[in-house]
């Protein structure tokens, strides 16, 4: 069993890896509060959760050891200090001012094991199921007359674990999300990179309480002195410039960071969206990022100080000359065509999980993109996905590698 962090590229043999199983959180989607939620549609939970554990075994088919957030954060709950803690700070960021209901809540997760405490968290809480805790009348007739239904909101995006945080060499930086609804979730892993024994003491490269945001997504480890960070909708350039500072004057391998300007718009959510890596010279990308790319070269000069130059090309060249590769093969989600890709790319075909060099899983839904990727010599894994793409995610969405080896 690894212990600790090690992640230098995106495609070195993939060792220990985070999901998170989707719980109750979804089963608390309502199409009234989609929008507030960040979901297009409302999953079937016991499907999305089959779907999950074939996403589960077949990592574990290929000799990846398989780890749960809510097993890591109940393990990061050491004592009973930090359960207090733990309880105060969840519902200081869900909002919860008001003290009967403070107590209500302290009481509904007081009476829970630990693990069983945070699937409650994750799931949300009905205002319902606090009614018969020092009911009053008030709590039927809010009901009764349709004020909105939670006590606390629930957290559907969680399955979604590349995003909260994001490990880069055997550090970690904790970030500070875009939305409000999933800034909650970073929560749990300032507690496992506080308290939990396997990795309480990894570097920090960015914190969540900076004051801007930065989100998983937009993070891609291109090699052991390169990383890849996306100018997006969700990653804003003040908190690049913050986890480049501490990235390439403190991690030991880190060399330059490339900050690559991407629309603003949902369709380019991440960097991980428009391309992501599946072997040493070969990438899936959005069919519309094939013009000219803008990228931002940052390092540390002599003097340590960073430095920044602007480039403009194709991603191909980028890739070519940082990665120092004699050629690059770009993969056009649904093979470029206009239907094909704008089904596939909605559905996640360019999002894929390397577990090794040239090995990669893929949903089986998005066949066209990923009969490209098998045409391209990459080795494919598919696991099901009608439930668990309704979220708009893919299987890299839905992991957080720990361990992988070099490439």
């Amino acid at each position: 069993m690894e212990t600790g962090i090690h992640n230098t590229s995106e495609i070195g043999r993939l060792r220990k890896v985070m999901l998170h199983r989707p719980g109750a959180e979804l089963e608390n989607l309502m199409p009234d509060y989609l929008e507030r939620l960040l979901f297009d549609d409302i999953p079937y939970l016991r499907e999305a959760q089959r779907e999950h554990d074939a996403f589960a075994d077949c990592l574990r088919a290929q000799g990846v050891e398989v780890v749960y957030l809510t097993d890591l954060v109940a393990q990061s709950i050491t004592d009973g200090q930090v359960r207090q803690e733990f309880i105060h700070q969840f519902l200081n960021e869900a909002g919860i001012q008001e003290q009967r209901t403070r107590d209500l809540l302290e009481e509904y997760f007081g009476g829970m094991e630990d693990k069983d405490m945070v699937s409650a968290m994750m799931a949300g809480v009905r205002k319902s199921q606090l009614r018969h805790r020092g009911a009053k009348l008030s709590d039927y007739l809010s009901a009764a007359e349709g004020e909105y239904p939670f006590a606390v909101d629930p957290m559907p995006n969680l399955y979604f674990t590349r995003d909260p945080f994001a490990t880069i060499g055997t550090g970690v930086s904790i970030h500070k999300m875009h939305t409000v609804t999933r800034n909650r979730e970073t929560l749990f892993g300032k507690f496992i990179f506080e308290h939990h024994p396997d990795y309480k003491n990894a570097p920090r490269w960015y914190d969540r309480g900076q004051t801007s945001s930065l989100e998983g997504g937009d993070i891609l480890v291109l090699s052991p002195e390169v990383l890849a960070v996306g100018i997006s909708q969700r990653t804003r350039e003040d908190s690049i410039d913050a986890l480049a500072e501490a990235v390439l004057s403190q991690s030991k391998t880190f060399k330059k960071v490339l900050a690559f300007n991407i629309p603003k718009t949902r369709s380019f959510m991440h960097l991980d969206t428009v391309f992501t890596m599946v072997d040493r010279d070969k990438f899936t990308v959005h069919p519309n990022i094939l013009a000219s790319m803008t990228v931002f070269v940052m390092e540390l000069d002599e003097n340590r100080r960073m430095k920044i130059r602007q480039e403009d090309g194709r991603l191909e060249d980028i890739l070519k000359e940082h990665l120092h590769l004699e050629q690059v093969k770009l993969i056009p989600c649904g093979e470029g065509h206009e239907i094909d890709a704008a089904r596939e790319q909605w559905s996640d075909g360019s999002n894929t999980l390397a577990i090794g060099p040239g090995e990669v899983v893929v949903y089986s839904r998005n066949y066209v993109t990923n009969r490209s990727l098998e045409e391209a010599g990459i080795r494919i894994h598919t696991i099901p996905s009608a439930e668990l793409s309704r979220g708009r995610g893919g299987p890299r969405c839905m992991s957080m590698p720990l361990w992988r080896d070099d490439p």
